[in-house]
C-alpha cells in the first residue's frame, strides 16, 4: 500500500521473525493479561491475539514460574514473545535462556550497572532485543527534580541515559517507548526523542483507560505520531479484553492509509428513514469477520434510499429496507433479499469477494 506518510528513518531491528525499523511494517502488538505461569490461559489468549492480527506478544514475568513458563508458551505458539521485566535482572535472564524473543526493562529499576550488564551480556548471547521502557508514573525521582516535574524532556533524558548506558556496553538492538496517560506528554516526549535518536521506538498512549477514552486516546496520541512518520511499532492500551487493543490498533493504521488488516466495515449512523435493526446487524458481521485477513471493504447502511451511494466504493454491501432489503456491490444493486436473511446472504458475498482477491494476486505474482 502506498502511503501519504514519510515515516522517519530508524536503525532496522528483529523480534524474532518480525522486522522492525528502518520502514518495515508498522507491528501490532499487545499483551497478555493472564498468570504467565497459566500455560494453557495464557497460550489460550495468545492465539486469540494472533487471530485478530497481533503480531507480537508480551507478558508480564513477575517471579521464576513465570520466566520458567516462556519455554512451554513459546513451543506452542506462531507469534514472537516479549518478556516484561522490572526491578528483578535474574528474572530477564531466567526469560531470555527459557526462549524469550525480547526484553522489555527499564533500566532505572533493573539496579546496578553489574545488574544492568548482566542483561545486556545475556541478551547479547541470545541474539535478542531490548526494549527500554521510559513511564511517566516510573520517572527516576532526580530527573522529577531537576525538570521541575513529570514533563516531556525528562521523559527524553531517561530515555537517552538509558540508551546512552546500553550503547556503552556495546548493544545497539535497542527499541524505545516513552508513555504517559495523557495525550500531550505522550506526543510531546516522542517528538523531542525522535530528534535525538535513530533507534526505532514503539508507540502508545499507557493506561489510557476503558473503551471510550481509551479509543479516543490512543487514536489521537498515536495518530498524530504516526502522521508525522514517527512510530515502528504500536499498542493501544485498554482495560479490555487486549484483542479489542489490536482490533484498534489496526483501526488507527487502516484510517491513516498505513496498513490494511481485515474488512473495513462502513455503516452508517441511522436516521428516521431506518426501518431495520441496524445496530444489531452491525455487530453479528462485525463479530462474523473478526478474524478474516482480508482487506475487503464491507458496506451496512440503513435504508434504500442513500446506501448503496453513499457507499458506491464498497466491495460489497447491505442496504435495510421494508421487509426487503438490498445487496450491493460497488454502489450497483445486485439482489433484493428479505431482511432476516441479509446478514447471511453479506457474509456469502463477502466469502466471494475474498475468493476473488486472493484468486487475482495469486495470479499477479
Amino acid at each position: 500500500m502506498e502511503s501519504w506518510i514519510t515515516r522517519k528513518p530508524t536503525r532496522r531491528i528483529h523480534v524474532g521473525n518480525i522486522p522492525i525499523g528502518d520502514n518495515a511494517p508498522i507491528a501490532v502488538q499487545s499483551m497478555t493479561n493472564t498468570r504467565t505461569d497459566d500455560v494453557e490461559a495464557t497460550v489460550k489468549q495468545i492465539r486469540q491475539l494472533t487471530a485478530a492480527g497481533c503480531e507480537i506478544v508480551r507478558a508480564a514475568i513477575p517471579d521464576q514460574s513465570a520466566a520458567a513458563a516462556i519455554t512451554a508458551i513459546k513451543s506452542r505458539i506462531d507469534i514472537p514473545l516479549i518478556a516484561d521485566i522490572h526491578f528483578d535482572h535474574r528474572l530477564a535472564i531466567a526469560a531470555a535462556a527459557a526462549g524469550a524473543d525480547g526484553l522489555r526493562i527499564n533500566p532505572g529499576n533493573i539496579g546496578s550497572m553489574e545488574k544492568v550488564r548482566a542483561v545486556v551480556d545475556c541478551a547479547r548471547d541470545h541474539g535478542i532485543p531490548i526494549r527500554i521502557g521510559v513511564n511517566a508514573g516510573s520517572l527516576e525521582k532526580e530527573l522529577i527534580a531537576e525538570y521541575g516535574g513529570v514533563t516531556p524532556q525528562a521523559m527524553v533524558a531517561s530515555a537517552m541515559r538509558h540508551i546512552n548506558l546500553l550503547e556503552s556496553l556495546d548493544f545497539h538492538d535497542i527499541k524505545v517507548s516513552l508513555k504517559a496517560s495523557d495525550v500531550y506528554r505522550t506526543v510531546s516526549a516522542y517528538r523531542l526523542l525522535s530528534e535525538q535518536t535513530g533507534l526505532p521506538l514503539h508507540i502508545g498512549v499507557t493506561e489510557a483507560g476503558g473503551l471510550y477514552p481509551g479509543v479516543v486516546k490512543s487514536a489521537l496520541g498515536i495518530g498524530m505520531l504516526l502522521v508525522e512518520g514517527i512510530g515502528d511499532t504500536l499498542r493501544v492500551s485498554l482495560t479490555r479484553d487486549p484483542v479489542e487493543e489490536v482490533r484498534v490498533g489496526y483501526e488507527i493504521l487502516k484510517a491513516l492509509d498505513i496498513r490494511r488488516h481485515g474488512p473495513e466495515i462502513i455503516s452508517c449512523p441511522t436516521c428516521g428513514r431506518c426501518n431495520i435493526d441496524l445496530f444489531d446487524i452491525a455487530d453479528q458481521v462485525e463479530k462474523a469477520l473478526l478474524t478474516r485477513s482480508s482487506p475487503v471493504k464491507v458496506a451496512i447502511m440503513g435504508c434504500v434510499v442513500n446506501g448503496p451511494g453513499e457507499a458506491r466504493e464498497a466491495d460489497i454491501g447491505i442496504a435495510g429496507g421494508d421487509g426487503v432489503g438490498i445487496l450491493f456491490r460497488k454502489g450497483k444493486v445486485v439482489k433484493k433479499v428479505l431482511q432476516d436473511r441479509l446478514v447471511e446472504e453479506l457474509l456469502k458475498e463477502v466469502d466471494k469477494v475474498e475468493g476473488d482477491k486472493y484468486r487475482k494476486e495469486s495470479n499477479d505474482k
